[in-house]
């Protein structure tokens, strides 16, 4: 079979390579891959490739040999995966808890942008705790987990600041549920009681400013690719007994959670943002776009003819 392999070249992070199909072991199915998505994180990986585990986490497709163990779907099943490694391939092996069955109205495409964004979304508002009535500062909101934090918070009755470079994203963000779109974090109004902050840098010190006494930052990643800097001593200005939390979206088993997700997008409560599908031939332009912030939301690369 064919899959992508890092190169350590910047300007085309990956090639094609043949490799041997995956053979699943105790509690794996095998998945016939239609559609997978690769993340901005992703892309960082990609720069010092080291030898091991492959990228690939976030895939759609069909399986095409059951778990030997009885545990799963079958053979034939439509399914959205979040395998551990490995899925930028036309074969990958996923734990059968990591999977969920997809319904007829949810194409591979929109799946496939679901795992990573959606669950780190879906994990970050449990954290958050009770959103109907709160203030809620999202940054970095035009990416992939940024889309599914508005939607989702908003749902859920909070009142929403969303921070994004552009206009046009912008406008995108108030039709899932933003009350307000600033494009730079020293401009929000505030103060609020829950901040999603993702871009590192400045911007935390910025945003935690903002918080009210008592209230939460929860930190959930560096876009910005620079470290952060807090003077605790300015927390006395105003958010006094803020609580600052770190939070990684990682743990198995994650078919709950995609369950979850693909409830709410079949309901239509929930709309992936997908900002480019192309063919996977096309994969090391586009993780260079992504990398580069060109993509609003998700980018998600087809094998074959997707259904």
């Amino acid at each position: 079979m064919r899959r992508l392999i890092p190169t350590g070249d910047a300007a085309r992070p990956v090639e094609f390579a043949q490799d041997a199909q995956p053979v699943p072991t105790t509690g794996q199915v095998l998945i016939k891959v239609e559609a997978f998505s690769p993340n901005r994180g992703e892309t960082f990986l990609l720069e010092g490739p080291k030898p091991g585990p492959l990228p690939g986490k976030d895939v759609a497709g069909l399986v095409v040999q059951a778990a030997a163990d009885g545990s799963g779907p079958s053979a034939g099943t439509r399914v959205v995966g979040h395998p551990p490694m490995g899925g930028w391939a036309e074969y990958v092996a996923v734990p059968t808890h990591s999977l969920a069955v997809l319904p007829d109205e949810i194409s591979a495409v929109q799946a496939a942008a679901l795992p990573l964004a959606g669950i780190t979304a879906l994990r970050l508002l449990r954290t958050a705790g009770a959103l109907a009535g709160r203030r809620v500062l999202v940054t970095g909101a035009s990416g992939g987990v940024g889309h599914y934090l508005t939607e989702m918070a908003a749902a859920a009755g909070a009142e929403v600041s969303a921070v994004t470079a552009t206009v046009e994203r912008g406008a995108r963000l108030r039709e899932l549920g933003a009350a307000a779109i600033v494009h730079d974090v020293a401009d929000t109004g505030g103060p609020f009681d829950v901040v999603l902050e993702s871009t590192g840098g400045s911007v935390l010190a910025t945003a935690l400013a903002r918080l009210v006494p008592g209230g939460t930052l929860v930190w959930f990643g560096q876009a910005s690719r620079t470290p952060a800097t807090v003077n605790f001593f300015d927390l006395l200005a105003g958010p006094e007994n803020a609580v600052i939390r770190h939070f990684h979206y990682a743990g198995a088993p994650y078919g709950p959670d995609l369950a979850t997700l693909v409830r709410l997008v079949s309901g239509g409560r929930l709309h992936p943002e997908i900002g480019r599908t192309a063919d996977w031939s096309q994969t090391a332009d586009v993780l260079v776009d992504l990398r580069e912030r060109r993509i609003r939301g998700n980018a998600v690369l087809t094998i074959g003819a997707p259904r």
